[in-house]
Order: structure tokens, then C-alpha cells, then sequence
């Protein structure tokens, strides 16, 4: 056994230790706390390194490396723990630990005067150390426990200004949303260990995830016909429907904006929503078992359908907002959308490939996102911005990068490959073409809504001037000279990771081409080879030209539209509006799924309440009135009784014994002539008894 396997735990300790100390932390130890999680994780990138390095050249079951270790015992039951290390554990900890620790340094200058600095990296800490623990874990129940560490830590950082009404609330929707899903969740793991009797994944053939136990459930039907497999992988893929976002519980990840900027990166790029395509990638063997009589596996088909809609859903609803960060977060939704997809129809290569470079282009225009916010005096609104690219270059030639890559602009960005295998995955997918052109209408909404987000902001001139901006605090900035706020461009401390990301946005093609696709083959543990010919058939080319025509006509009608005539006000009516008010009034409003659940499941748990309200106060308060009643009734009937027949018997035995000892104690006077008269008398007596006795 490695070195590197039996201490994989040291990558999400060292992070814990890091939130653990900063708990006890003051206020005024703010270096000392981010010196704390920074270098905590940055150590556990390190590790990570070890481990991707131990994973190289090993192919097939070579490559993946399991330690399991007993953690308690009960009667005759064992409960075993481990970890697992295999391409997928060591590229998804790698990605991590790396764009985690750009995130936290880039908030050492974003939140740099909140008060509660210390606070929040100690919360970060714990975030990115459930999250790692949740990557390695070789139990589905270890899986769960970090899974729900990272619901609470998602919870405190979403709702860290707990100030402001509205990041309260969306803290509280976040954690409450997540759980509907974690309740299936859990469901599906007590069946899987009800049918296998055990929840470790590989556990040299007696796992979970292994052929012996796999067999089994796919035999054993349920309701419906239903195989144990298939309804087991469908209570866990609604745990992660719920977690990264999918229909129809997405309406908790827009929300999510609420908290500071570098959370909304690390939700959305590293950690939280990644928790869920993670989960359906690593119980992946368990959701392609295929049922007789069912020509494609059940849980990969509600994998493939909930993940189209939800790519064009949330593509169509980020064309109409006006808050930059919410414009990124339905892109989120979206682009979950595409990776779901992509692991239903084409496997963990390509929904994974997806993940980990979407993980590099969104952490960069989140943190591009909070760069903006911060030089345009906390302003969100993109149109309070505008022409800001003179004033912020670096932030602007960035954020370009990470808008190209995920439109998918070609060849140069890791986003157009991975983006592509996904259609190109949907192309060959044979129940139905449905996914495909799903996926190509979400690919030309994303190019078109990214490229009116970019002519909001840096074309044009600057209109936020003389406006009153709001910052993510609640605070309001009065920007009545001009001059004096102009946007700025942000410290190196976050212009910096800005430009590690970017970078690291256009290094990743290299690995990431038909030519050499080392990254998706490595991810299934295959040996990548150089193949020029895969890239130069006329199926990928054909491709490859269909999804760089859709995505040049989406960046073309976006730049039609705002770019050419850019908005000369804040409170310019919006040009799509103009041309399609009522469609644009559905994407607006989110096609109010809101108001939606609010008039029915959440009106519906208010009157369930207010039923259960006054079932206790009409009728288990009048029962335990009538209770009360009854017992202080038969209290004061054993009071009566008490003092009128127990008490009256037993004061009348008393008085009786009282002069009977009153009786015997004249016989004790002490007075000689008494004692010497009653000796007499009964002297007298004995002698007539005798007498009498005598004569007879």
C-alpha cells in the first residue's frame, strides 16, 4: 500500500485543522486566519499532486487504489470506512485544492474590511474540507455525512451577512431546498444497504459498486417491475438534483448570490454544485445497470432528460437578467444541465471532462465578476456599468477569456472541447435526437446572453456615475462625482488569480483535443493516444463546424443587439424586451417557478401548519384542559377523603391509644403508698383464688 493512500485523509484534514483553529480565533488574528486556510489548503494541493502522480500510467483495475479500515463494531455488525484513490478522486481533489486556494486568496482582497474576516475563512476551511472529504470517501455513508458538511457550510456562507433580510433568506431556501433532495438521498442509501449489507464502494468484490452486488439488484424487482438497482439510483440522483441545481429544485443556486462573491466561486466553480454530477459519476456503475425488457438504464434516462431541460432552461432564463452574478448563476444551472447530460449519454469521461473545465472558466468569471463589483463601487447591475474595460484591462482581457470559453468559442478554449464531446455524445444518442438540439439551443443562448453581458459592461461609457449603488453589504454608495468614482481596477491579490485562471482556461485545450485527449481518457483510467485522424473525420468535423456556426451566431446577435448601439442609461428599456416583451417577461421572471412553489407546496405547508396550529390549541389544548380538570377534580376528591375519612379514623385511633397510656400511666405515679396498696390488693386477690381453688 502507498504512502500517498493511507494518508489520502491528510487532504481534508488539513483544511479542518485550519477551521478548527480558526475558531478560536479573535476577531483581530486576520493574517493569522487566512494565513491558516490559505496554507492548509495550499499544502493539501500538494498532497493532491502526490496523489494524481501515484494514479499516472495505471490503467483499468490497476488504477484505482482502495484503503478500507473498521470503525466500530456492533454486536456481530462491523462498520467499515476508507478512501478510494483512482483518476476521477485524484483529478477532482487536484482541481480543488488549486482553484480553492486562488479562490481564498483572491478574498483576502475582496473582503479585506469586513469586519468578520476571520469568520469567513474559518468557514471556507470548512467548506473545502467537507468537500475533499466527500471526493475521497469509499463509503456512501462517509459520502453522505461530508455531503451534509457541505450543506451547513454552504449554509453559513450564503447567509454570512446575515444582516441583509435577503441573504437570510436565500440561506435558509439553499439549506431547506438541498434537503428535499438529501431525503431520497438517504432513502436510496438505506435500500442499497438493506440489499448488499454493506455501503463501501470497492471492497475487493464485496462493494456496493462491484459485480456481485450489482447482480443482485438488477434481479430483485420492486414495484412496477422496477429492478432494486434502477429505484436505488433514482433516490440517489435526486439527492444530487437537489445539490447541483438540476429541475425542479434549481431555484435555491440563484439565490445563492446573496453571500460575498468568493462563495458564489467556490459554490459554483469548485465545490457544492460539483458534489452532485460527482455523485452520479462515482455510483456510476450502479446507474448503468440495465433491467430486462428496458432498452436503455432507467436512472441514465432521467439523468439525460432532467439534464437537457435544465441546460436550456437556465440558458433562457439568463438572457434577461440584469445582475451580474445572477447572469453566471443561471449559467451554472445551465451549464450543470449540460454536464448531467452529458454522464447520462456519454459517460463519466464526458460529464466529468465538463466539470473539471468548467471548473476553471467559472471560477474565473465569478472572481472577474467580484473584480467588476469591487472597481465599480459594489455595483451588480449591469446597467450601472459600461465601458469599463479602459478602466480595468486586466479584469477585462480575463474575463474575455472565461466568456469565450464558455461560449464555446473554438480551438483555442477548453470549454468549446468539452462542450462539444457533450454534443457530440447527444449527436450519437439513439433513443432520440431531443438531447442534442437542446444542448445546440442552449450552446447559441449562452454565446448570446455572455456577449450582451460583456457589451453591458465594458462597451459603451460608463453609466453608473452620478447612480446610487448598493453594495453586497446592504450599504448604499452615493456616486454623485463622477470623476472621483470611476471604476478602478482591482489589487494584484485578485487580479492575480484572474490571471492564473485565464491561463489555465487556454493551457487545458492542450490535453483536452481529439488529437490528444488525455484528460476525458484519463478520467476512465485509458491510456490517451495522438490521433490526428479522430479529429479530421468527417463526423467531428462536421461537428465540429455546426457548433462554431451556432456559437458565432449567438455572439453575432448578441453584439446586433447591445453591442452596436450600446445603452446610453441605466433605465434604457432593454432592446430583446422591445422585440419580445412577453417572452422576455417569462425569462425575467424566471418562468416563476417561484411564485409558483410559493402558491402550492410552500402555501400548502403554511396551511399545514396553521391546521396543525389550531389542532393544538382547539383540541390538544381542550384534552389537556380536560386532563388538567380531571386530575385536579380527583385531587380534591382524595383531599376530602383524606381529611374527612382517613384523618378522622385515624385521629379517633389515636385519642383511644392516647387514653389508654393515660389509663396505664396512673399505675406509675411514683408514690411508694400507692404500689404498696395495689401489692396488697392483689395479694388479697391471689390469696382468694387460691382459697377458691382449694375448696373445689
Amino acid at each position: 500500500m502507498s504512502w500517498i493512500l493511507q494518508n489520502l485523509w491528510l487532504i481534508p484534514a488539513l483544511p479542518l485543522l485550519a477551521a478548527g483553529i480558526s475558531a478560536l480565533l479573535k476577531r483581530p488574528n486576520r493574517s493569522l486566519s487566512a494565513g491558516l486556510a490559505i496554507g492548509a489548503l495550499g499544502a493539501s494541493f500538494l498532497l493532491s499532486l502526490v496523489a494524481f502522480a501515484a494514479t499516472l500510467g495505471k490503467h483499468g483495475a490497476a488504477a484505482r487504489q482502495v484503503h478500507n479500515f473498521d470503525w466500530f463494531a456492533l454486536g456481530d455488525t462491523v462498520v467499515r470506512l476508507g478512501w478510494v484513490l483512482d483518476p476521477l478522486t485524484a483529478a477532482m481533489v487536484v482541481m480543488i485544492t488549486f482553484v480553492g486556494s486562488l479562490i481564498f486568496i483572491f478574498s483576502v482582497g475582496y473582503m479585506s474590511h469586513d469586519e468578520n474576516f476571520t469568520r469567513f475563512f474559518c468557514f471556507l476551511s470548512l467548506f473545502a474540507a467537507a468537500m475533499l472529504g466527500l471526493i475521497i470517501a469509499n463509503n456512501l455513508l462517509l459520502l453522505f455525512m461530508c455531503w451534509e458538511l457541505v450543506g451547513l457550510a454552504s449554509y453559513l456562507l450564503i447567509g454570512f451577512w446575515f444582516h441583509k433580510p435577503s441573504a437570510a433568506a436565500a440561506a435558509k431556501k439553499a439549506f431547506i431546498t438541498t434537503r428535499i433532495g438529501d431525503v431520497f438521498f438517504f432513502l436510496g442509501i438505506v435500500w442499497l444497504y438493506s440489499e448488499t449489507g454493506t455501503l463501501l464502494f470497492y471492497d475487493a468484490g464485496r462493494g456496493c459498486l462491484e459485480q456481485d452486488a450489482l447482480a443482485k439488484m438488477v434481479a430483485h424487482s420492486t414495484i412496477g417491475g422496477l429492478a432494486a438497482s434502477s429505484a436505488i439510483g433514482l433516490l440517489l440522483f435526486a439527492g444530487a438534483v437537489g445539490k447541483s441545481g438540476q429541475l425542479p429544485l434549481h431555484v435555491w443556486l440563484p439565490d445563492a448570490m446573496e453571500g460575498p462573491t468568493p462563495v458564489s466561486a467556490l459554490i459554483h466553480a469548485a465545490t457544492m454544485v460539483a458534489a452532485g454530477v460527482f455523485l452520479v459519476a462515482r455510483v456510476y456503475p450502479l446507474m448503468e445497470m440495465q433491467q430486462a425488457g428496458v432498452s436503455e438504464p432507467i436512472p441514465l434516462t432521467a439523468v439525460t432528460w432532467i439534464g437537457a431541460l435544465t441546460a436550456i432552461f437556465g440558458a433562457l432564463v439568463a438572457v434577461s437578467q440584469t445582475d451580474i452574478k445572477r447572469i453566471l448563476a443561471y449559467s451554472t444551472v445551465s451549464q450543470l444541465g449540460y454536464m448531467m447530460m452529458g454522464l447520462g449519454i456519454g459517460g463519466v469521461a464526458v460529464g466529468m471532462f465538463h466539470l473539471l473545465t468548467h471548473a476553471f472558466f467559472k471560477a474565473l468569471l465569478f472572481l472577474g465578476s467580484g473584480s467588476i463589483i469591487h472597481g465599480c463601487h459594489e455595483e451588480q447591475d449591469i446597467r450601472r456599468m459600461g465601458g469599463i474595460r479602459k478602466y480595468m484591462p486586466v479584469t477585462f482581457a480575463t474575463y474575455a477569456i472565461g466568456m469565450m470559453a464558455l461560449s464555446g468559442v473554438p480551438l483555442v478554449f477548453c470549454g468549446f472541447w468539452s462542450k462539444d464531446e457533450i454534443l457530440h455524445a447527444a449527436w450519437l444518442y439513439q433513443p432520440s435526437k431531443i438531447p442534442f438540439f437542446l444542448g445546440l439551443g442552449g450552446a447559441f443562448l449562452t454565446a448570446f446572453y455572455m456577449t450582451r453581458q460583456m457589451c453591458f459592461v465594458f462597451a459603451g461609457k460608463y453609466r453608473g456615475g452620478h447612480e446610487t449603488a448598493h453594495d453586497d453589504h446592504g450599504h448604499s454608495h452615493s456616486h454623485g462625482d463622477a470623476h472621483a468614482h470611476d471604476p478602478h481596477e482591482s489589487p494584484a491579490v485578485m487580479t492575480l488569480p484572474l490571471q492564473i485562471l485565464a491561463a489555465c482556461t487556454v493551457l487545458l485545450t492542450l490535453v483536452s483535443t481529439p488529437l490528444w485527449p488525455w484528460l476525458p481518457e484519463y478520467l476512465v483510467g485509458e491510456a490517451a493516444h495522438w490521433s490526428p485522424g479522430k479529429l479530421f473525420n468527417a463526423g467531428t468535423l462536421t461537428l465540429l463546424v455546426v457548433s462554431g456556426v451556432v456559437v458565432a451566431g449567438g455572439i453575432g446577435l448578441g453584439w446586433w443587439f447591445y453591442g452596436l448601439l450600446p445603452a446610453e442609461k441605466p433605465d434604457e428599456k432593454d432592446p430583446l424586451e422591445q422585440q419580445f416583451p412577453e417572452q422576455f417577461a417569462w425569462s425575467r421572471g424566471k418562468f416563476f417557478f417561484d411564485e409558483l412553489y410559493a402558491a402550492t407546496f410552500v402555501r400548502w405547508n403554511a396551511r399545514l401548519g396553521e391546521l396543525c396550529h389550531d389542532l393544538d390549541r382547539r383540541v390538544l389544548d381542550l384534552l389537556v384542559s380536560i386532563v388538567g380538570w380531571a386530575t385536579t377534580g380527583c385531587a380534591h376528591i382524595a383531599k376530602l377523603f383524606d381529611e374527612f375519612v382517613v384523618n378522622k379514623l385515624f385521629d379517633a385511633g389515636c385519642t383511644e391509644v392516647r387514653r389508654g397510656a393515660e389509663a396505664a400511666s396512673e399505675l406509675q405515679g411514683g408514690q411508694i403508698h400507692q404500689y404498696l396498696r395495689s401489692i396488697g390488693v392483689a395479694l388479697i386477690l391471689f390469696v382468694f383464688i387460691l382459697a377458691v381453688g382449694c375448696n373445689k
